[in-house]
């Protein structure tokens, strides 16, 4: 079980849900040295890679949109999992609808949109992948909303999300 401190925790707390969450993150990514693989991938539960799941979709959403998140090699682990329908399950229900949203995107084009890329070419899935244009803008509408709806569902199952520690 992933341990968190409770010190950490409750500095964090007061800090707001952002800084309540990296605790957890920050836990899940020493577990796991920093990337995922295939190897490591049990040292997670199904809470903790949900958790995970949406600190990744979160960060590469803010940095360059749906076209960076696949290209940086999430779509498989946002997509390819219950990613959308545990956020729905967080309590998150409009970000789930917009995952399943991208999702219909994402599935019929994933070959070209996980493929190597120049420079060049990745600058160019944007104007290729303008459909995501929409649902990246509904995303950031949302985004603090569903993120204080998700450290609700976390601080009322914290069980779920790791063994807190003295």
């Amino acid at each position: 079980m992933i341990q968190i401190n409770d010190k950490a925790l409750a500095e964090a707390v007061n800090e707001g849900m952002d800084e309540f969450l990296q605790v957890f993150i920050d836990a899940y990514l020493q577990a796991v040295d920093g990337k995922l693989t295939a190897e490591n991938m049990s040292k997670l539960n199904g809470s903790q890679h949900t958790l995970l799941a949406w600190h990744f979709f979160t960060t590469e959403m803010r940095d360059g949109g749906f076209v960076q998140l696949i290209q940086n090699g999430y779509g498989g682990y946002i997509f390819g999992n219950p990613f959308a329908k545990a956020m729905k399950q967080f309590g998150a229900v409009e970000l789930g609808k917009l995952i399943y949203k991208a999702k219909e995107i994402y599935d019929p084009n994933k070959a070209v949109l996980e493929r190597e890329t120049t420079e060049e070419e990745f600058n160019a899935m944007y104007v290729d992948f303008e459909v995501f244009d929409d649902l990246e803008e509904q995303y950031f509408e949302m985004e603090e909303q569903q993120t204080s709806l998700i450290a609700a569902y976390v601080d009322e199952h914290i069980a779920d999300f790791g063994e807190i520690i003295k």
